[in-house]
């Protein structure tokens, strides 16, 4: 399994540093983080984006893909579904589960749970990642 800092510090760097994702347990099926809601992460109206849900969603998934890879290998998302259930309000944190439903020798399929910071379940986004050769 993959050192828990030296994935957050691949990621600090790009898109998910930007926007705050802060890993804090990586194991085999599971990748647990959490992100603050930011002024610039949400709607008018104070609210966490629906794309910043799935933004961090999509990276629990590829990074529980990426602590699996083997060398030469590299991954994408090829599909991704989401279900909104409720807000998290800006200055909270939202915090991330992605549980391994499957995972096979080309793809895996990741379902991330996030809850805002009353424990509510706000959204629930099932990936797929495609494993391919890098290159």
């Amino acid at each position: 399994m993959s050192d828990l800092a030296a994935v957050q510090a691949r990621l600090d760097p790009l898109f998910p540093g930007l926007m705050g994702v802060r890993l804090l347990e990586i194991t085999a099926d599971r990748v647990f983080a959490e992100m603050s809601v930011r002024p610039n992460l949400c709607t008018a109206g104070g609210i966490l984006h629906g794309g910043a849900y799935m933004a961090f969603a999509d990276t629990l998934g590829a990074v529980g893909t990426f602590a699996q890879l083997g060398a030469g290998q590299r991954t994408t998302t090829t599909d991704s579904s989401t279900k909104f259930m409720a807000g998290a309000r800006q200055g909270s944190v939202v915090t991330g589960e992605c549980v391994a439903l499957h995972r096979g020798r080309t793809t895996q399929v990741w379902q991330t749970s996030i809850r805002n910071a009353e424990g509510k379940l706000c959204a629930v986004v099932t990936q797929t990642q495609l494993i391919m050769a890098a290159g």
